[in-house]
């Protein structure tokens, strides 16, 4: 969800100082912090204009206001603060409005065409280098924890991860009844490096286990009780044990996200007084009367596309137009239709095999919202007063409100979802949509920012009213605090996106460098989980993946021809598949270019292959995927996906020259077929696999 008010739109204008669009921070993630902590001192000179400086990022949810600095004699602000061990993102705010990065540090994209500001923080211990075969180890570094992904079932197989410091250790392996299973390297970052093992586990009996972490001359023993002389075994009780189940169908489905109100509009009578044409230029609070007649209208396309499933942005009544400010959760916005109306359009797209995912807003709400109006009416004396965070009385709705509200916006008041009366009607939704309309999944908004008490209590009440409903999760970054089993089933892949962005539409990574994070990024969760990311180029809250790529229509192809084929769920943003073109949000939210969805558009015949492909193939649905060739000097990469006895092999070819690939191809018999081109390939005398591909193509090749 974005969103911004007038007030601040022309506040930004106004000043001299160096503008980041608001939108900039909360495009890179606000996310719990780990326990571990380091103290930090920021220090900024900001111009003399600046009256108030505040520190806002990933380690304060991004709150302008949490983290206020004081200024010294010396014209410089300061703050000390701790910050989580690892990578941390922040901005400096000055006067409480405008964003600016830290000219003193180092700064990455964050994904919607600005930059944060970069922090990392090592545990004391990493002062000492480390080196392998010194007999030494970093204990602090070392974990296993019995949560997903460290402990894992999934496939009938158990997994058991470690996580150990970088170039530290020899090796690493399990105990396991009496059996060594030596972990892998699965990947890393700066701070950590992971190694996993699947070890045979029939559920039957009670499992005990630790490892053996050798470097130099010298094995450690790391169990429950940590690194120590005499190491308690980690165990699994088979009759408590549950497993992490996601919903199968997930991993299986191409997703297409609407924006309602910009998709089509098939009712005139339902428009809105102000209603703008259709090809106007979206702005802040403009509309464009798209409606439910409209999406019924069009689909006999979505079913021809081929898609599974539709997530709709909110839906319900609200006085904006991205809804994401409900004034009734129960209620379908008159301007988008009726409920009734929206029932029948479900069950339509249900019966062509298509399911319906809707977002929610747990996090807040409008001000016309029954318990926030009734605070209005009645202050302290109202009944609904801790419904909110209200400071004091009677509420001001305006600048500075004096009650929580999300990023200080008064148009959306902060809702306690752990008052009982709050949480008990939040949870009520579930029931009541799910009885209304035939509901697969449900999207949560701003999800970082919710207790995860919350979360962990509506999955009970999700999962017990169907186990099969979806839960995903608006996060930016890594999804890990709430991919545990407890609480979500996914995340919207935001670090897919930024991974796609820096190969593709920047070309400021390689292809080793892309297959090594696209790796990681799959085995930060558990399998299950990696297969059922919500993988996408683009949203209602990024710039459009085309525009990103400079309007360069193969090298967008060719990122589409990644997403549909390595792990995970692919999600289409409205008009993606046709090549539509928008800037930051709101230009990323025009109209639905309808003349464009014709048989002679490339990028939708595009769209269509790879589809129909990744429909047809359980490996590029389910299978386990694997790097099998990676070329940076000439711009190429290759990799399986392997589905039982299904096989799939991708060959992509970023270059700007004609490409042969040599790929070492899994075994088996038969010719290849490429999906894409239709052109057969025979494997060579070695076992190898020679494929020619054109500049900025890829090549799906299955039997």
């Amino acid at each position: 969800m974005n969103t911004l008010s007038t007030r601040l739109m022309l506040s930004i204008a106004a000043l001299t100082l160096p503008v980041v669009p608001f939108l900039a921070p909360r495009v890179a993630l606000a996310q719990t912090a780990p326990a571990d902590t380091m103290p930090h001192t920021f220090m900024f000179a900001a111009p003399p204009q600046a009256k108030t400086v505040n520190v806002a990022g990933t380690f304060n949810n991004w709150d302008k206001n949490a983290l206020p600095m004081t200024k010294g004699a010396d014209g410089v602000w300061v703050v000390q603060t701790r910050v989580p061990l690892g990578k941390s993102q922040y901005k400096f705010v000055i006067n409480g409005e405008t964003w600016v990065t830290d000219p003193e540090g180092k700064s990455e994209d964050d994904g919607g065409g600005n930059n944060n500001s970069v922090l990392l923080k090592a545990p004391k211990e990493y002062a000492t280098p480390a080196r392998v075969g010194d007999g030494v180890i970093t204990a602090s570094a070392v974990l296993h924890d019995t949560a997903p992904p460290f402990r894992n079932y999934d496939r009938g197989q158990l997994s058991l991860s470690v996580r150990v410091r970088p170039n530290d250790v020899k090796s690493v392996a399990a105990l396991v009844g009496g059996k060594r299973y030596p972990l892998v390297r699965q990947g890393g970052d700066e701070l950590y490096d992971k190694y996993a093992v699947r070890v045979p586990w029939n559920r039957k009996t009670d499992l005990s286990y630790s490892f053996a972490i050798s470097d130099g001359a010298k094995t450690f023993r790391y169990g429950a009780n940590g690194l120590t002389a005499s190491a308690k075994p980690f165990t699994l009780d088979a009759a408590t044990f549950k497993p992490y189940v996601v919903p199968g169908w997930v991993e299986k489905t191409v997703f297409y996200q609407i924006f309602p109100d910009r998709f089509e509009n098939g009712d005139k009578t339902n428009d809105p007084k102000d209603v703008q044409s259709w090809s106007a230029k979206p702005e802040w609070f403009n509309r464009f009367g798209g409606d439910i007649a409209g999406v019924e209208k069009r689909v006999g396309y979505l079913d021809g596309l081929g898609v599974g499933a539709v997530y709709f942005n909110p839906v319900f009544a609200s006085p904006s137009n991205h809804r994401y400010d409900a004034e009734d959760f129960k209620r379908i916005d008159g301007q988008f239709g009726t409920n009734a109306e929206f029932a029948r359009l479900t069950k339509e797209l249900e019966k062509r095999g298509i399911k319906t995912v809707m977002d929610f807003v747990f996090n807040h709400s409008a001000t016309t919202f029954f318990a926030f109006q009734d605070i209005r009416d009645k202050g302290e004396a109202s009944a609904y007063k801790d419904w909110y965070f209200i400071k004091s009385y009677p509420v001001k709705i305006g600048e500075n409100p004096n009650y929580a509200a999300w990023y200080g916006f008064s148009s959306m008041p902060k809702l306690n979802v752990l008052n009982p009366p709050t949480h008990d009607y939040l949870l009520s939704l579930m029931d009541y949509w799910t009885k209304t309309v035939p509901l697969a999944g449900i999207r949560l908004d701003v999800a970082n920012e919710v207790e995860q008490q919350f979360w962990r209590d509506l999955r009970v009440r999700a999962k017990g009213i169907d186990p099969n409903l979806w839960i995903v999760g608006e996060v930016w970054g890594d999804g890990s605090p709430w991919l545990k089993g407890d609480q979500w089933d996914s995340v919207m892949n935001y670090r897919f996106r930024d991974a796609c962005l820096g190969f593709f539409a920047e070309e400021k990574t390689t292809p080793t460098q892309f297959a090594n994070r696209l790796v990681a990024l799959e085995q930060s969760y558990a399998p299950q989980v990696s297969r059922n990311m919500m993988n996408l180029l683009s949203s209602h809250d990024t710039p459009r993946f085309l525009t990103s790529c400079k309007n360069n229509e193969p090298m967008h192809q060719l990122a589409a021809t990644l997403q549909f084929t390595w792990v995970g769920a692919p999600s289409i943003y409205y008009g993606e598949e046709i090549g539509m073109q928008g800037g930051g949000d709101p230009d990323n939210r025009r109209g639905m270019d309808w003349d464009k969805a014709t048989e002679s558009n490339a990028m939708l015949a595009h769209y269509k292959k790879l589809i129909a492909v990744r429909n047809a193939h359980p490996a590029l649905q389910s299978g386990d995927a694997k790097i099998l060739s990676t070329d940076d000097k000439s711009g190429t990469l290759a990799f399986s996906r392997t589905s039982g006895k299904d096989v799939a092999v991708v060959v992509l070819n970023r270059s700007r020259e004609t490409r042969t690939v040599n790929v070492p191809a899994p075994k088996g018999t038969g010719t290849w077929k490429d999906a894409l081109s239709g052109k057969s390939v025979a494997p060579g005398a070695n076992g190898t696999v020679s494929v020619t591909l054109a500049p900025l193509t890829g090549a799906v090749l299955t039997r």
